[in-house]
């Protein structure tokens, strides 16, 4: 048995270095690759293995990816296959964009470029101004060149051109790419209907295909149901804080949802207080475990204020830490230290973190630097506040 394994395996091997001899792209990698595969080779293994081999030597995929990518596709000819990675590299694509489409879609390395693939980057470069933008939108998507230009692809687009501007649908393009390849009959048309059907503006839903298409992509029902959900919550229709609390409840962001509530809870919040806020603003609460702790224990822990503030303004946790919150607090810290500020009560979230850079300059750093010297320096982060 040990004699015939090895006889079985030199043959294979023999048949390997054969084919690599004809396709000189089938080096080294290919070799140690086709070494671990099944000594029991058949016409249609050996078919599968040198598919393998183009992959991982002229499409850049792993070892791994190229197996499992070639179980999908049997090279027709090498030629035709070196003209598709022709046309991606001629276009703008770089090799691992090429490589992420073609794991992906194996299938395209059979297809004719001029026929099949050249229609489709000619349409959407016709409404995608920028060829950079577009090759890394169409590589993030790979499977949109595979769907038809003429059944699918078109007539989502005329759809989405009935109710959005061209540079809107640049938009759902990049941020819900599957509506091209899925259509929009099944699932978008449908539920739309049920939003206009309950008085929802054509200008909001035009603001949730442009910013959130996913949520439009749910099956009917399950839409109808997330509708059912927000309305009872209390939002209306024609407020466009509706279509944030759809995406905010929508698939895996609802677990967002549940897990800012347990973390304010730890704050003190009772669930009234997190549906208050979640209703002046449904996308500003639903931040990750730790950025949400660092804004309030700054706040409530550092600087002073209650932690059902926050509840009022719920627009803090989006600012950035670094470059607003942290040097914004700061400031006011040492003006509290000083003297300047006699209670933090006094000042107001809004008055802290809404105004602009050069508003909270003159209000809050300008006009105390005389008696601060090094306010701006705190301000810039080049002082700590202990130092002042």
């Amino acid at each position: 048995m040990v004699a015939l394994y090895k006889l079985k395996t030199l043959r294979f091997s023999c048949i390997a270095a054969a084919a690599a001899s004809r396709i000189n792209r089938f080096g080294v990698r290919s070799q140690i690759l086709c070494r671990h595969l099944t000594s029991e080779i058949s016409e249609d293994e050996q078919s599968l293995n040198l598919t393998a081999n183009y992959l991982i030597n002229s499409c850049g995929l792993t070892p791994k990816g190229a197996i499992s990518a070639s179980k999908w596709i049997e090279l027709q000819s090498p030629e035709r296959a070196d003209s598709v990675l022709t046309f991606f590299r001629s276009h703008g694509f770089s090799a691992t964009q090429i490589s992420k489409i073609l794991r992906s879609c194996p299938q395209l390395l059979n297809s004719h470029p001029n026929k099949t693939l050249l229609p489709k980057l000619e349409f959407f470069s016709s409404f995608v101004v920028s060829g950079q933008d577009l090759a890394k939108t169409l590589a993030y998507s790979p499977t949109i060149w595979a769907t038809s230009l003429e059944k699918r692809i078109l007539p989502t687009y005329h759809f989405l051109r009935s109710l959005l501007s061209a540079e809107k649908v640049v938009s759902v393009l990049k941020r819900g790419s599957w509506i091209f390849v899925e259509g929009h009959s099944k699932k978008v048309a449908p539920n739309i209907r049920i939003l206009r059907q309950f008085g929802m503006p054509d200008s909001h839903i035009s603001l949730l295909l442009a910013y959130y298409p996913g949520v439009l992509m749910l099956k009917p029902q399950k839409f109808g149901e997330l509708v059912d959900e927000v309305r009872q919550i209390g939002f209306k229709l024609e407020k466009a804080t509706f279509v944030k609390a759809l995406s905010a409840l929508c698939g895996k962001t609802k677990l967002k949802y549940n897990r800012s509530r347990e973390v304010y809870r730890k704050w003190g919040w009772s669930d009234d207080d997190f549906l208050s806020a979640f209703t002046k603003d449904p996308q500003c609460i639903l931040h990750a475990e730790k950025k949400i702790m660092q804004v309030m224990d700054l706040l409530v822990n550092k600087m002073g204020w209650p932690s059902t503030m926050i509840v009022k303004y719920p627009v803090v946790p989006c600012y950035s830490l670094d470059k607003r919150i942290i040097p914004r607090c700061s400031v006011v810290k040492v003006l509290l230290l000083k003297g300047l500020i006699k209670e933090i009560g006094s000042v107001s979230l809004s008055t802290m973190f809404s105004p602009t850079e050069k508003c909270f300059w003159e209000r809050f750093v300008d006009r105390y630097i005389d008696e601060v010297p090094a306010l701006l320096s705190v301000y810039q982060g080049r002082v700590e506040i202990q130092d002042v």
